[in-house]
């Protein structure tokens, strides 16, 4: 089943540069989808696109269509909000807001109206465990989030976004900050929580890439070269500029 579909989709900044040319993708259910390729390719602005935080940027125009569950998302009378619950984001460094790690899972829920301690408390438990977090921070709920470590921080970062009972989990290098051992548990767990969501991932280098990908696309200045399953993208590429990025002849 297909989640995303995108079709002939432009965007151009106010400078005048135009960050992605005529993106065609379908990103499929329950799947670790991949984007990758050297920096300023666009592919932090595609995965931006797909719950509309570009329009918090200086893009001027945007054109074709992002379906999602097959509804375009770009309509003018998409729920913005209700959009980015369904597509949640994590960033490249872990960003808790100052406050317990209590407070920062139900953040998005208190955001919402929810007020049920009962609701709040299941949802912090349902979703720190989701993000492999709770045996290691339960007796310590009310302590503040800038006290837990840098992966422990990240994870937390995945159970606010999971509180809010998303579709979609988008990561833009997420382990970019994190030392091997974090970052081999963040990996492990996407592949985990797949079974549930749909992940789109911009890893921070080729070789996570090929590691964690159901499928891949490579994308280079703007443009989509193409885009196949991980191990047919990474062992036998159709297009020589993918070939010999994955190979480490530029990037």
């Amino acid at each position: 089943m297909d989640k995303i579909v995108i079709d002939h989709f432009n965007i151009r900044y106010s400078d005048g540069n135009e960050s992605l040319r005529d993106i065609n993708l379908t990103i499929p259910a329950n799947q670790v989808f991949v984007m990758f390729g050297p920096a300023g390719g666009g592919k932090s602005t595609l995965l931006r696109a797909l719950n509309r935080l570009n329009d918090l940027t200086d893009v001027v125009a945007a054109s074709g269509e992002v379906r999602f569950n097959g509804q375009n998302i770009l309509d003018p009378k998409t729920d913005v909000i209700e959009l980015r619950r369904k597509i949640g984001m994590v960033f490249s460094r872990p960003v808790p807001l100052p406050l317990t790690i209590y407070e920062n899972v139900v953040y998005g829920l208190r955001q919402m109206g929810e007020r049920k301690k009962a609701r709040l408390d299941e949802a912090v438990e349902k979703s720190l465990r989701l993000a492999v977090l709770w045996d290691e921070v339960y007796d310590r709920l009310h302590d503040p989030a800038s006290a837990i470590s840098g992966g422990q921080q990240q994870r937390l970062c995945l159970a606010r976004v999971l509180a809010l009972e998303p579709e979609v989990i988008m990561l833009d290098e997420p382990t970019s900050a994190l030392d091997p051992v974090s970052t081999a548990r963040i990996e492990g767990l996407m592949h985990e929580l797949k079974e549930q969501y749909t992940i789109v991932w911009v890893p921070h280098n080729v070789q996570q890439a090929a590691r964690i990908a159901d499928h891949a696309a490579f994308f280079l200045q703007g443009e989509l070269v193409e885009y196949a399953p991980g191990k047919q993208l990474f062992v036998n590429p159709k297009d020589k500029r993918t070939q010999d990025y994955v190979e480490g002849r530029f990037g």
